[in-house]
């Protein structure tokens, strides 16, 4: 049998018998106070003062005990008073009256009376020294309640009331030989370049002769940073399928306790069970939770737990070599809060940045995960990915899980594109409301609107294009119009400024048509507020103000990096851009009146139409014909 067998049933047989202990422990305590408190009830009949008196003037007691506690005389009889109770006194119904010592049982009056009493008569009498089990009784109940209260107490605290000689314990989770990780490269898709960073670490712990030979070493740490969801976890888990060793499991979170000294050994422990499972990996998730700066926030003088954690997690990291085997893999989304000594050379050496994918890995995690559904032939990967821009690995699972639920509530066999669609809108975009019923009035406004949107455009050259528009309220939205992800690397003037003649299609509509403004146009209007102060704050696209960045990432600062005459001018300047797009939109609209009208009517009727609906209808768009 291997180590990792023996570990295995070792820990899980200790576990049980942890729970067993406490279990027969209550039951011997259970057993110990009911031998105490619980007597066996005496067979003996009960008999009144005047028949024991009469058994004792005729000599017909043999014995008498008596007992100062129940205040009875427990007496015993010859076979003539046995004789003379079954004739006398023996009930029809209870032929086993009187065969048993004692025989009958006397209720007592004084005790010194009593034992003058039965030395007159010159009968035997014993008085036994009775314990006071009153006494006991209230020396063991407290005892026992605050045995129940701990064992209470420690099961919230750490899972069992054992866990209390097990509190120091590492809480990592261990993948081996017994508990394999599946997970492998083939599983992960999207982080190509990810990918290649992690390699090295497969092949050190598969071939570390092929390092160790020319002087080199691999990086003690390796630290993965990216936005939530981008697959993070999912990389070091297939790193170590890939390498076939031990993975340790565990969060930062694992390592804080309200006790002190507890983070700290905590940490001692796991490295100590690496070094033993090595070659192996040691994967920690969301290490902000204890690796945050040190300092910060304290008082003087004041004894952080976190920070002896932290302080233990440096020292363990600097306490083993490169050549032994164990590999320290870490997740963050906020590299920025991390200590610097744990970013230092010789801990975390390297950073991989796992970004959100681009369109084409998009279209690789939807590859891997339409493998596991049953899906129509009109699925394409490559449109999906087009149509969920932004969207990061966890989303893109989500989606494909969500069509498939959509798809079974529709009773089909195989998932299509319209339910790949809805899916989409369900998960960006929130559940359809399909309690909010739009009055004539309010999905004419809407319908305008929105092909305010789509008019806009699709006659815009730098505008991505249009997949679909529909009047269907959703979350926070009365309608949407979804537009193709285009992967810009970066961004234009003219293509900003594009985008936001494209966000004002909504409003200007609304003022051709109707006259009047809606509350529909609030998130467009922010929108475009956001973008045009950006061209001018940041990006450094607007003459007046120059080439400078006032870019502030502290959303807690209540200066800025610019007096009150320049805060007047950004704010006229973006005022500028708004206005110009909004002059440039009306002329649009007024001069595509007719397209705007047969779009309009186009959703009244269908509620969603799609690019080929708009090619229908409006013709082709003229930046598709000049790209072909």
């Amino acid at each position: 049998m291997s180590d990792f067998q023996d570990q295995d049933k070792r820990n899980s047989k200790g576990g049980s018998n942890n729970n067993l202990f406490w279990i027969y422990g209550l039951i011997i305590a259970f057993v110990v106070i009911a031998t105490f408190i619980y007597r066996e009830p005496t067979p003996a009949e009960h008999a009144p003062t005047s028949v024991f008196n009469q058994l004792c003037e005729n000599g017909m007691v043999e014995k008498a005990v008596i007992s100062k506690s129940t205040k009875t005389i427990e007496v015993n009889l010859t076979a003539a008073g046995v004789d003379f109770m079954k004739k006398s006194y023996a009930k029809p119904h209870n032929p086993k009256a009187y065969t048993k010592n004692p025989h009958i049982i006397v209720e007592m009056g004084d005790v010194g009376q009593t034992e003058n009493y039965l030395r007159e008569k010159q009968i035997a009498y014993d008085i036994p020294r009775e314990m006071d089990y009153s006494g006991l009784l209230q020396f063991i109940l407290p005892l026992v309640i605050l045995v129940v209260l701990w064992i209470v107490f420690m099961r919230r605290m750490g899972g069992g009331g054992a866990q209390i000689f097990n509190i120091g314990k590492s809480k990592a989770s261990l993948y081996d030989k017994e508990n394999k990780v599946s997970v492998t490269f083939d599983d992960v898709a999207g982080i190509e370049e990810g990918k290649e960073e992690v390699q090295e670490v497969v092949e050190f712990l598969k071939n570390p002769d092929k390092f160790t030979k020319l002087g080199g070493h691999i990086p003690k740490g390796v630290l993965l940073v990216g936005p939530p969801g981008t697959g993070k976890t999912l990389l070091a888990k297939a790193v170590a399928g890939e390498a076939k060793v031990p993975f340790f499991s565990l969060s930062g979170s694992d390592f804080v306790e309200m006790f002190v000294g507890v983070g700290a050994s905590r940490v001692r422990d796991l490295f100590k069970q690496a070094k033993e499972k090595a070659p192996c990996i040691i994967f920690i998730d969301e290490i902000d939770a204890v690796g945050r700066s040190r300092g910060r926030g304290n008082m003087t003088g004041s004894n952080d737990e976190r920070e002896n954690t932290l302080n233990q997690l440096l020292v363990e990291m600097d306490g083993f070599n490169s050549d032994v085997g164990v590999i320290l893999m870490a997740a963050t989304n906020r590299p920025d809060v991390l200590d610097p000594a744990l970013l230092r050379p010789g801990r975390f050496d390297r950073q991989i940045s796992i970004d959100r994918p681009d369109v084409k890995g998009r279209a690789m995690i939807f590859a891997v995960h339409l493998k596991k559904l049953k899906i129509a032939e009109d699925v394409n990967p490559e449109n999906l990915a087009g149509q969920t821009p932004g969207s990061v690995g966890a989303d893109i699972m989500n989606i494909c899980n969500e069509a498939a639920l959509i798809a079974a509530r529709k009773n089909k066999d195989v998932i299509d594109r319209l339910d790949f669609q809805d899916a989409i809108d369900r998960v960006t975009l929130g559940l359809e409301k399909k309690s909010k019923i739009l009055t004539p009035k309010e999905k004419r406004v809407t319908a305008y609107h929105e092909a305010g949107h789509a008019v806009v455009g699709w006659f815009l050259p730098h505008v991505p294009s249009l997949n679909k528009v529909t009047i269907i309220p959703r979350g926070r939205t009365g309608g949407h119009a979804q537009y193709l992800d285009s992967e810009r690397s970066y961004d234009t003037f003219e293509y900003l400024f594009d985008l936001i003649c494209m966000s004002l299609g909504g409003r200007v509509a609304e003022d051709i048509i109707f006259g009047q403004r809606s509350m529909g146009a609030q998130g467009d209007l922010e929108y475009i507020t956001r973008v045009a102060y950006s061209m001018v704050t940041i990006f450094g696209m607007n003459d007046k103000i120059g080439n400078v960045s006032f870019r502030n990432d502290d959303d807690y600062s209540f200066s800025k990096p610019y007096s009150e005459a320049t805060a007047r001018i950004i704010d006229e300047e973006a005022k500028k851009i708004i206005d110009k797009a909004y002059d440039r939109t009306l002329e649009m609209l007024n001069d595509k009146r007719e397209q705007l009208e047969m779009v309009a009517q186009e959703l009244i009727t269908k509620e969603i139409i799609f690019k080929d609906d708009l090619i229908r209808l409006i013709g082709e768009r003229p930046a598709d014909i000049a790209a072909a």
